[in-house]
């Protein structure tokens, strides 16, 4: 053996403090290791000697030496949608293992709605590619609703071909609760396939409470990550529902509802459901367990929801960190910070000290997307004697409030107000040339230029925010251009991030997409937004399914009355 080699070796041993470590064909598969094992379920802490071997652990024996660091079962993420990281799976596992995530819940309905069942499959091909447990969800709404242009349908039969599949383990979030409550026949078609399936089914009813919240849990309904309130989460929870307290890059519920964990961990999870790639970089799961212990959670209550309650949930093959489990743990150096040391999938070193080890892999860029290049007048809008209804976002919060401003006209033509925050909002069909919708937002806070993106959640169509009709139009025809991306425009000024799977994603390096991303967000907060995450923002202006007012490429759309409304009216 070369003397090189040899060397990497003792340092790869050095680095992880193992003791006994056997190499066999260039992958361990036998390790020993020593740390404070945190034993979750016990409520208990004591120095161990962890043994494993073929990626189980396979006996854990008390240790009477020095040890350093806490061991403990990997952190899981009860409900993400990987497709808004801007990356494929297997570009996210190497971000997510680095901060001791070793699984995620993962509804893949966003390249659904672009793809259809093509997109779930690429999903669950590309992840089986890396060392990470991705357990998707058959879309249970695609399109999410009626009243925009999605680029396919998953109707119930396919649902069911879809939870035949054993990489498919429930179905994902059941955003059209009005269906449900409704007894609409499609709708409980496919919960009766999960059921039926023995798989459980995600929720998402957010502002749903009382009678009403009763109904729509009784129908099958376990779990829900849109509980704005700890008098909603409490509602739900006294149904038997399970609560997710997201924290995401836009949509962010932790300080409404992490005191519940006080009483109520055995029912409690942590999720992210949206992240952005330069956040993803920052933190996971262990940034929300670091913040709920300050805030003086219990923290066997806090691992509990992070580590232990999505596996009891959903029947994951995932190790808790017992004799005869898949060997799934982390080290952490303390119980304050949750700075993670080392992760370990299936008794393989995923990442040390901050540092990915797994490996890139080739991908595909499979697409839908066809409309064509815009001209500044179809931006335009002709002006009435009308006030106008203007969507107004709130920083933090998927849900939007809806308020009437006086409009701005110049030459018989409505037209942005900066002065007043009075933006254009426009959504083009991205699936076909069709007349662009054009409306009115506030709060976001540009004062020059445009931002446009085609991660715009749930079908996917171009959104874009413009203070004036050129920059609108170019930082729109930048994305039709490359086939999927988001965009900046201002004037000479022009920025621009490929995402050429299904227009929604990158293949490209996760670290080089996280560091354009972090550029291009850092430009539109430069133009004057005052918005945390800008394109994150952006990006939900188009889900009708969250009130109180958004877009979609049909028009203006009244999330409380569940119908399109005129713009000016």
């Amino acid at each position: 053996m070369e003397p090189t080699i040899i060397s990497a070796i003792t340092m790869l041993i050095d680095a992880v403090n193992y003791v006994g470590v056997t190499i066999f064909g260039g992958s361990m598969s036998s390790i020993h290791i020593t740390g404070n094992l945190v034993d979750i379920t016990d409520r208990s802490i004591r120095p161990v000697e962890i043994h494993v071997a073929e990626g189980r652990i396979v006996h854990i024996a008390d240790h009477s030496g020095p040890v350093d660091g806490y061991l403990l079962p990997g952190f899981i993420d009860a409900h993400v949608h990987v497709e808004s990281s801007m990356l494929i799976p297997s570009e996210f596992a190497r971000l997510a293992v680095t901060h001791g995530t070793v699984a995620t819940i993962s509804d893949p309905h966003e390249i659904a709605n672009v793809l259809g069942v093509e997109g779930v499959e690429y999903m669950i091909d590309n992840g089986k590619q890396v060392p990470f447990h991705f357990f998707f969800g058959a879309p249970s709404c695609v399109p999410a609703t009626a009243f925009e242009t999605a680029g396919a349908v998953i109707d119930a039969a396919a649902v069911g071909r879809l939870l035949e599949r054993p990489e498919v383990l429930y179905l994902s979030e059941m955003m059209n609760f009005p269906g449900v409550l409704g007894n609409d026949p499609e709708v409980l078609s496919k919960i009766a396939h999960a059921q039926r399936s023995g798989k459980p089914v995600d929720g998402h009813a957010p502002g749903l409470r009382g009678e009403m919240a009763e109904r729509y849990i009784r129908a099958g309904m376990s779990t829900d990550h849109e509980c704005f309130t700890a008098e909603e989460a409490l509602d739900k929870l006294k149904f038997d529902m399970w609560v997710q307290i997201r924290e995401g890059s836009a949509a962010k519920n932790f300080e409404a509802l992490h005191l519940l964990l006080h009483h109520h961990a055995h029912r409690m999870m942590f999720c992210s459901d949206d992240k952005h790639p330069d956040s993803l970089v920052d933190g996971h799961i262990n940034t929300l367990c670091a913040r709920a212990v300050a805030a003086g959670i219990d923290v066997f209550k806090v691992l509990q929801a992070a580590c232990l309650n999505p596996i009891a949930h959903y029947r994951l093959p995932v190790g808790r960190l017992h004799v005869g489990d898949p060997a799934d743990f982390i080290v952490v150096r303390d119980l304050v910070d949750f700075k993670v040391d080392r992760t370990f999938i299936q008794g393989r070193l995923v990442a040390e000290h901050g540092r990915s080890l797994i490996d890139r892999v080739p991908a595909s860029t499979p697409n839908n997307f066809t409309c064509s290049k815009k001209s500044v007048t179809d931006f335009a809008v002709t002006s009435t004697d009308q006030d106008l209804m203007v969507i107004e976002p709130y920083d933090g919060q998927l849900i939007t409030g809806k308020v009437r401003m006086p409009g701005k006209r110049e030459n018989g033509q409505f037209v942005a107000d900066v002065d007043r925050d009075l933006l254009k909002i426009a959504v083009v069909n991205r699936y076909m040339d069709a007349p662009i919708a054009v409306g009115w937002i506030t709060n976001l806070g540009l004062k020059r230029g445009a931002i446009a993106s085609c991660v715009a959640h749930d079908s996917h169509n171009i959104v874009a925010v413009g203070t004036n009709d050129a920059d609108l139009c170019a930082a729109v025809n930048a994305i039709v251009e490359q086939r999927g991306g988001i965009s900046l425009s201002n004037g000479d000024q022009h920025m621009f991030l490929p995402l050429p799977v299904a227009g929604i994603m990158s293949d490209a390096d996760a670290y080089e997409v996280a560091e354009a991303y972090s550029n291009i967000d850092k430009a539109a907060k430069e133009l004057g937004s005052t918005m945390g995450a800008p394109f994150m923002t952006l990006s939900f202006m188009a889900l009708l399914v969250i009130p109180h007012l958004k877009m979609s490429d049909l028009g203006l759309f009244d999330g409380d009355r569940f119908a399109l409304v005129a713009h000016a009216g």
